[in-house]
């Protein structure tokens, strides 16, 4: 990954050598502290290291301390346009802001800003969209390009330079896949600081992980990206398994239980999905945390191990008699009606 700018947000460390870091966001009423608590710690129990909930009024910002009390992760307040706001949230303990300085009505409004932003220790993520670029921006070059992007956040990023500010991450989100890829990358080549990286309005369900998988996963191969989130509509934890997922995939994340399953063809003589569906969710409920475990569930024995040869453990039905085999070496046969069973209990020993 590309070494970016180390930027502290309590105790998470995001960018300067950091693993990519997974967030989501809130969607109760932030005032009501007892319930964004409830949902902040659903999401930390589903792999969410960095959370940010909307901050819209005072009785917004007078919840931060309650929330804090009851979590374990950073909380970011997401503040538009009230800088009086940015301050409440920041002398109430917020971690980090996500707020973009250029639309507070002046430059004494940034140094108050800033100056709390130092006294509290609070970094802020410059956050462009492609609804939010300027208006000027958009006619210089024919729309939410993403030169266009780059250029509106970099507008931000110079105000709070000029204040001696460097604590920043910045992001610039387009619903546009390739715009998305080209934005952060021109970003990427302007400055050092840590990229939040993410699809905006991706919508809900398959459309919103393809959409987030394909600008990530191209992304992340080019090294770009500190911190991440697959926005979806409906339930946030969602976006973390779909987060995970995605860094297991780019090899960034080594933990829970992979699951390698083929294709299926003519010669597959069991119903595959419903076997490797078991086996994920059985062994899923019982890996210890951090722990990682590569299983391939196999269609026939033509291919299953040589295809599949990088898996810890894996099966490979047969009609005759299924193969268990370890990094791709078969070492016992057992009849069709047991194979699951078997493979399953074989991983459960692996992993103790």
């Amino acid at each position: 990954m590309k070494k970016t700018r180390k930027v502290m947000a309590g105790t998470l460390q995001i960018g300067g050598g950091a693993p990519v870091t997974i967030q989501s966001m809130t969607n109760t009423d932030t005032a009501d502290a007892i319930a964004t608590a409830d949902q902040i710690l659903a999401l930390e129990e589903a792999g969410c290291e960095i959370v940010r909930s909307s901050v819209y009024n005072e009785a917004c910002a007078k919840a931060i301390p309650e929330i804090k009390s009851r979590i374990h992760i950073p909380l970011v307040a997401d503040i538009h346009f009230d800088w009086r706001l940015a301050i409440a949230a920041m002398e109430n303990g917020v971690d980090k802001l996500r707020f973009n300085p250029g639309n507070i009505g002046g430059e004494e409004n940034v140094k108050r800003l800033v100056d709390c932003a130092k006294a509290h220790h609070v970094p802020m993520r410059i956050g462009v969209n492609g609804g939010s670029a300027e208006k000027e921006l958009l006619r210089k070059y024919g729309g939410p390009k993403p030169e266009a992007l780059v250029e509106s956040a970099l507008k931000h990023v110079r105000m709070l330079e000029k204040q001696s500010y460097y604590d920043m991450v910045i992001s610039i989100k387009s619903s546009n896949v390739p715009n998305t890829i080209e934005a952060y990358r021109l970003m990427s080549r302007e400055c050092d600081y840590p990229l939040h990286i993410g699809v905006t309005e991706a919508g809900g369900g398959e459309m919103a992980l393809v959409k987030a998988a394909a600008a990530m996963g191209a992304l992340l191969v080019d090294g770009i990206g500190d911190t991440m989130r697959v926005s979806m509509t409906g339930d946030p934890v969602q976006e973390v398994y779909a987060a995970k997922e995605i860094l297991k995939a780019m090899g960034l994340r080594k933990e829970g239980v992979e699951i390698v399953s083929c294709p299926t063809c003519g010669r597959t003589c069991t119903d595959l999905l419903s076997a490797a569906n078991r086996v994920e969710n059985e062994l899923s409920s019982l890996i210890p945390k951090g722990k990682y475990l590569k299983v391939a569930v196999m269609g026939c024995i033509v291919n299953g191990p040589g295809e599949a040869a990088e898996a810890d453990i894996g099966v490979a039905f047969g009609k005759s008699g299924c193969a268990l085999f370890k990094g791709g070496k078969l070492f016992r046969t057992v009849p069709l009606e047991a194979a699951v069973d078997e493979l399953i209990a074989e991983a459960k020993a692996m992993m103790e």
